[in-house]
């Protein structure tokens, strides 16, 4: 993997602004998404019982917000393990480079909305977990060296 690899979440609150007909969030490349955004997709109408993810990325940085209903995102990462339950449109998660995701727990309603840094490119999946864990060891060399 050479080279200089990231690794890092964390949670977001976005601004909503509101008055007796409803609330908007915008969501703005490079002010509260701390990236430009390249591609936006969304999954919905997700089969009870359902788990997505399930996958890392190599260097891709990504936001997921649940506009509608609720939905857990548990993460594994450089700093360790994390679970968000994301349940308002207005707070998010964002994930940087090598992370590990599942998301469970979805609710009838759930839409969760996806931004990221870049077009699809199947070469940014890690699709096994085994070969995550591979890379987490030379993550943490890395961090640690101050690369």
């Amino acid at each position: 993997m050479g080279g200089s690899v990231q690794s890092e979440v964390s949670e977001l609150s976005f601004v909503g602004i509101g008055d007796k007909r409803g609330e908007l969030v915008a969501l703005e490349s490079n002010k509260n998404v701390p990236f430009d955004i390249k591609r936006v997709y969304y999954m919905y109408q997700i089969s009870k019982g359902a788990e997505r993810g399930f996958h890392a990325h190599i260097k891709l940085k990504q936001v997921a917000v649940c506009v509608s209903g609720s939905c857990t995102i548990e993460v594994e990462y450089v700093d360790g393990k994390s679970s968000f339950l994301l349940d308002s449109p207005d707070k998010g998660i964002y994930m940087g480079g090598l992370v590990w995701r599942e998301i469970k727990n979805c609710s009838d309603d759930c839409v969760l909305m996806v931004l990221a840094d870049e077009l699809y490119s199947e070469d940014d999946y890690i699709r096994q977990y085994s070969e995550f864990k591979q890379h987490l060891p030379q993550l943490n060399v890395s961090v640690e060296n101050g690369d």
